[in-house]
């Protein structure tokens, strides 16, 4: 019929087409200022909670996109963000680049990343020009391992803000107090009845696994304990595994800290078909909480990082470069959490008194 044709047509369908939502309906919507919302999209710290998730729900609600060709036009900013990160499966690294990834997508900035298999200061700058070239505003730069100075290429002029790196030529920087998470599980074994606690350390080149045995052996120090030689792991389960069945040849082990759960894995293996009982004869506990640590056998204490608050804050600080607050130099610190499980707590009719330290 002619009347279904005409209405059928694209030109009558695009004039019953909803316009696009737009920031002040947004904020029309909540009942706040088209300046609320702005510094809710763009992650500035002066919006309440309250009225953040609001907004954000606002956003959710009314399905608002934001123009970001328009944007970049006004601001002259991409609202994009570069990562250069560590090409690796490990869970700290990308449990970090996720962190990272997640927060600027909350800020309303998209992410590009560069990874790199070797970290030296030609690798990292050429990661980062290969990012400026695409005009992102600011660069994190991720450098969990100790390889002379990396940061020390980077272009002036560029935001930019460390990750997990412990020499930063001035920038600003964010980590997990590992030191602070060694000395954490070892005190917890301490307090079980340990008389003293062994440690599978990681890789000697990564900053994560020094500050780990830092903390190990000052906790060890600070509550009189001996400290044995450290044995040194690749971050894998087959060498926790190699390490767990020399230390069960060992009578006087009765417990150890494993630098990461992906060891402790390997470790808690090696000490099942040596016929070592964890928790009653050895107490085990690792570092970083990986999803599958609470279903190991037994569910393992472990070490928390908030890889979250990392990202966070790391996105907070370079935005602040980006809006000409030249903060180069805050050094942010994320507490790490003890997570206790069943690998750690000695049964009832074992249980030792503790070590008064």
């Amino acid at each position: 019929m002619p009347g279904t044709a005409r209405r059928d047509h694209p030109a009558a369908r695009s004039r019953h087409r909803r316009p696009p939502t737009t920031m002040q309906d947004v904020a029309e919507h909540v009942g706040v200022s088209h300046q609320t919302v702005s510094r809710v999209l763009n992650g500035h710290n002066s919006v309440s909670p309250d009225t953040r998730a609001r907004v954000l729900q606002a956003i959710e609600d009314l399905g608002y996109r934001r123009n970001s060709a328009a944007r970049a036009l006004v601001t002259r900013r991409s609202q994009v963000l570069g990562v250069v990160g560590f090409d690796t499966t490990l869970y700290g690294p990308t449990s970090t680049l996720f962190g990272i990834e997640q927060a600027a997508r909350d800020a309303g900035y998209f992410v590009s990343v560069a990874s790199v298999t070797t970290i030296t200061a030609a690798t990292v700058r050429a990661a980062v020009d290969r990012l400026i070239e695409q005009n992102v505003d600011g660069v994190v730069v991720i450098v969990p391992l100790r390889t002379g100075e990396p940061l020390s290429a980077l272009p002036s002029g560029v935001p930019a803000v460390a990750v997990d790196a412990r020499s930063t030529g001035g920038l600003a920087s964010v980590r997990v107090d590992q030191e602070a998470g060694g000395r954490l599980v070892t005190r917890h074994l301490l307090d079980q009845g340990a008389h003293t606690v062994w440690h599978l350390a990681g890789p000697a080149d990564w900053y994560d696994a020094q500050d780990r045995l830092t903390g190990w052996r000052r906790e060890l120090h600070r509550c009189g304990a001996p400290a044995h030689r450290p044995l040194r792991g690749s971050w894998t389960a087959s060498s926790g595994y190699e390490a767990g069945r020399r230390l069960a040849g060992r009578d006087e082990v009765d417990a150890v800290f494993v630098a990461n759960d992906q060891m402790a894995l390997g470790l808690l293996r090696a000490f099942h078909e040596a016929g070592i009982r964890v928790p009653q004869d050895v107490l085990v506990a690792g570092f970083d909480d990986v999803p599958e640590a609470a279903y190991y056998t037994p569910p393992l204490t472990t070490v928390r990082q908030d890889f979250a608050a990392v990202g966070r804050r790391s996105i907070e600080l370079l935005l602040d470069q980006v809006a000409g607050h030249r903060r180069r130099g805050p050094q942010a610190i994320v507490p790490p959490e003890l997570v206790i499980r069943q690998s750690s707590r000695r049964p009832a009719l074992t249980t030792l008194p503790s070590r008064s330290c």
